[in-house]
């Protein structure tokens, strides 16, 4: 029985994985790239470096859709055969890389996980941890991110006058310039009570301290000066897993358990749409991750023919 002919890009595979085992490359990694590019000279066949251009690997691509392979399988196939071209380059066998000129399929934006309204009651309503550097400022951060379901960057952008104590309501400045109104609940107003002092204390201590120049910021750090955004991040990811909750939470994932938690205790989109600033409610519908099933549980509860 005549046996198989090795292909080119079979052999430059078999060294190829050859050479992932020697830098010690996971086994899952391995296994991975092994199953891909198997795939790949089975399509391939027996052509040579030189015929194998950006459309030849397009069809490949073409033919893993065909096979029912997800985006994300395909995106990870044609991750391996960059990586071969890679490496071939390297080693001196190609000039160029056909791979480079074939896009990476566009994969679903995911929605990072959503924090519980039972986790979220559970970081405010305890004592701020121990790892808190200035408890009353940082829970102040966290009602408000949350309360009012703001953007980082319209936190830091606080000032103090643009507090209305009378009508519980803030005016944030957002994306290109928009200003809006959001209230906030008792939660923050009580937060904002405590805080406040603290805050003028602060300041009254600093030595050499200038008067606030410009509009005096709401948040500010140990030194007095505005508080930045990447200081917002780094202080709530250490009070959230702290408190218990996943180490990807950052000030983004309070706006959208903000969003997400209004829209299961049955506020209405559009509301929702205008407090998170908004342009457009497709947005707002992505970013509340509005489930089919909680559709159809309004459907079934709304619609006159449904009952």
């Amino acid at each position: 029985m005549k046996q198989h002919q090795r292909t080119i890009v079979e052999r430059a595979t078999d060294d190829f994985l050859r050479h992932l085992r020697e830098r010690n490359a996971s086994a899952h990694t391995i296994k991975a790239y092994a199953g891909d590019l198997d795939c790949f000279a089975a399509h391939i066949g027996a052509r040579d470096w030189k015929t194998i251009d950006h459309i030849a690997i397009r069809g490949f691509l073409s033919h893993l859709y065909d096979k029912g392979l997800s985006k994300t399988s395909v995106a990870r196939a044609l991750a391996a055969v960059r990586s071969l071209y890679r490496w071939l380059a390297q080693e001196g066998v190609v000039e160029q890389n056909p791979a480079k000129l074939v896009s990476t399929p566009r994969l679903p934006k995911k929605l990072p996980r959503v924090p519980t309204i039972e986790e979220m009651n559970s970081v405010l309503d305890g004592k701020m941890p121990e790892v808190a550097s200035f408890p009353e400022r940082d829970r102040l951060m966290f009602e408000l991110l949350y309360g009012c379901g703001i953007r980082n960057s319209e936190l830091v952008g606080i000032n103090l006058d643009d507090i209305s104590l009378s009508n519980e309501a803030i005016l944030i400045r957002g994306k290109g310039k928009k200003e809006r109104f959001v209230p906030f609940g008792g939660s923050a107003m009580a937060a904002l009570a405590v805080y406040l002092p603290w805050r003028q204390q602060l300041l009254a201590t600093l030595k050499k301290a200038a008067p606030e120049k410009g509009k005096p910021a709401l948040l500010v750090n140990q030194r007095g000066g505005r508080l930045t955004t990447r200081s917002v991040g780094r202080i709530v990811k250490r009070i959230a897993v702290a408190k218990g909750l996943s180490p990807e939470v950052h000030p983004h994932t309070l706006r959208h358990a903000f969003g997400t938690h209004m829209l299961e205790e049955g506020a209405d989109l559009r509301a929702i749409q205008e407090l998170l600033g908004h342009e457009r409610l497709a947005t707002t519908q992505r970013y509340t991750q509005l489930s089919v099933k909680h559709v159809m549980n309004v459907y079934d509860r709304t619609h006159p023919r449904a009952k």
